[in-house]
């Protein structure tokens, strides 16, 4: 998704968008503990093959870029998308609607324990389970994913925050490269991903390894 020490990271319609207050939820769940014990994880079966609209690819005209400043990973972001508070060393942007209410959240930071590409899913799903009101719901997982310039496992899941009971639903990968390893977290409301997913998968196709 590191002990309960170590550096935190930070914390993201068709007919709903997401409030600004959402953000510090958002960025309270991006972080990730390695000491956490899952409660139990519920899992949406599908024949599909998992992330089967993955192909790593530049990003749409118009997209900027952020570069993780240990060189460990380059997010892209909608040209609409204003870089938000990050913690140290990590990098993160949103999406806002003209009246501020947030509708996508994007964030890369550097790997911070012991998360591996072999553990990811389980890594990522404990600590949303130990952050959230009940355990998370598992939509797709994969691994082996060839990312540009590296290699990654991502998991998508949806997860009900403890404050305020907000769905929400993310991907989140940990891609591997020649520099290291770093963490991409995109997400939306869940009732909001029909709108925001294909723009969100479309930031995990470019994302690049340093």
């Amino acid at each position: 998704m590191e002990t309960a020490s170590a550096p935190r990271r930070n914390r993201t319609a068709l007919f709903a968008v997401l409030s600004l207050g959402a953000v510090a939820a958002m960025m309270a769940v991006a972080a990730c503990s390695s000491s956490v014990q899952s409660p139990g994880t519920s899992t949406v079966q599908s024949a599909e093959l998992p992330f089967a609209w993955f192909t790593a690819a530049p990003a749409p005209a118009g997209w900027r870029t952020m570069d993780l400043p240990d060189g460990t990973g380059v997010l892209s972001v909608p040209p609409d998308a204003s870089p938000a508070e990050s913690d140290p060393g990590s990098v993160s942007a949103t999406v806002s609607s003209s009246t501020g209410e947030l509708r996508m959240y994007l964030n890369a930071t550097p790997r911070q324990g012991s998360e591996s590409l072999d553990n990811w899913s389980t890594f990522r799903l404990d600590h949303l389970a130990d952050e959230n009101s009940s355990p998370p719901t598992k939509i797709a997982e994969r691994t082996g994913m060839a990312f540009r310039g590296g290699t990654g496992s991502c998991v998508e899941d949806s997860y009900v925050t403890r404050v305020g009971n907000n769905r929400y639903r993310e991907m989140a990968c940990l891609v591997a490269g020649s520099k290291g390893i770093s963490v991409l977290i995109v997400a939306a409301s869940a009732d909001s991903w029909p709108l925001y997913g294909p723009v969100l998968e479309q930031a995990v196709n470019a994302y690049r390894a340093g």
